[in-house]
């Protein structure tokens, strides 16, 4: 974790402040209309219905999985909260990566399955994990730091079966099935990069603000009670499903 340097006061970081504060706000609701990795009924009925090697539609189908999926964005947000350098983004991000693709498609390739309500309450549970991590909780209340790559990569296990749950609901055909997972995972990737672009040019005006500095508490804040309603959500959901 590294230290900003001197900020500048804006009312442009100002305004990117507050739409970054309501973008928090506005992400639990929208995570819950779209069920967070909920399968579109059109997505999954051309899926069914085509069979061998289909490269640019799994490609397609993985990058809007997660584009759409509010959960592993906010989780990946957390993540990079506090991280300034590339290389260091560029670091957990992998560690991110190789964690979700690696359950993703030994999960969909042996059929793994795991009830969906239960995995994306684990995914709820690592944004409120991350949100702590960032508000220096576990220092205060056991006296230690996590080791925060281990927890990144051990997160990104989870999230990879949150989506490989998904993934079998297409009802894939074992025709072509390795090459469509890779192009489904590479559609993860591309959709990840885009949504790591939009969060890093965010953040960019925001840190260079003096707000920055007084909101970061309060975003976190934000973003573990949206982890909260997630857990919720998705473990009510199991109890009455």
């Amino acid at each position: 974790m590294t230290t900003l340097g001197k900020s500048l006061h804006s009312p442009f970081g100002a305004a990117v402040t507050k739409h970054a504060l309501a973008l928090l706000l506005i992400l639990p609701v929208l995570s819950l209309s779209a069920m967070a990795h909920a399968v579109a009924e059109g997505d999954k009925g051309y899926i069914q219905e085509i069979s061998g090697i289909n490269i640019l539609p799994f490609v397609y189908l993985g990058a809007k999985h997660m584009v759409t999926g509010y959960d592993h964005i906010l989780f990946l947000f957390g993540v990079i909260f506090f991280l300034y350098k590339l290389k260091h983004i560029g670091l957990y991000v992998t560690l991110f990566a190789i964690g979700h693709s690696t359950t993703m498609l030994l999960g969909v390739y042996f059929n793994i399955g795991i009830n969906s309500f239960i995995i994306d309450a684990i995914i709820g549970l690592s944004v409120v994990y991350k949100a702590l991590d960032n508000m220096g909780a576990y220092q205060r209340w056991f006296g230690f730091q996590p080791n925060t790559k281990a927890a990144t990569l051990i997160f990104g296990l989870c999230h990879g079966f949150g989506l490989s749950s998904k993934i079998l609901e297409y009802n894939i055909a074992p025709d072509g099935l390795v090459p469509n997972l890779l192009a489904f995972n590479v559609g993860v990737e591309v959709g990840q990069l885009l949504a790591l672009a939009a969060i890093l040019i965010i953040m960019g005006y925001w840190r260079r603000s003096d707000s920055f500095w007084r909101h970061a508490y309060t975003a976190n804040t934000v973003m573990m009670s949206a982890g909260f309603v997630l857990i919720g959500y998705h473990l009510t959901g199991y109890v009455i499903s």
